[in-house]
């Protein structure tokens, strides 16, 4: 068999344009979150603080 198999080889990590939207999504949303936190938000900020990095920020690193 041969060294270089597929099986073997790991896979390239590719930055693409959807990377750099999610990532900017998800820096968007903490901050966002982060600021309405300062505000006295307990509801909104909340949310976006888990879309930013239980969503967002992973499928940026994921996708």
């Amino acid at each position: 068999m041969s060294k270089n198999s597929s099986k073997d080889a790991p896979t390239a990590l590719r930055f693409t344009r959807v990377n750099a939207m999610l990532g900017g999504a998800g820096v968007l949303a903490l901050t966002s979150g982060y600021w309405l936190l300062a505000q006295g938000s307990i509801t909104a900020a909340p949310i976006l603080l888990v879309l930013g990095y239980v969503v967002l920020l992973p499928m940026a690193i994921i996708h």
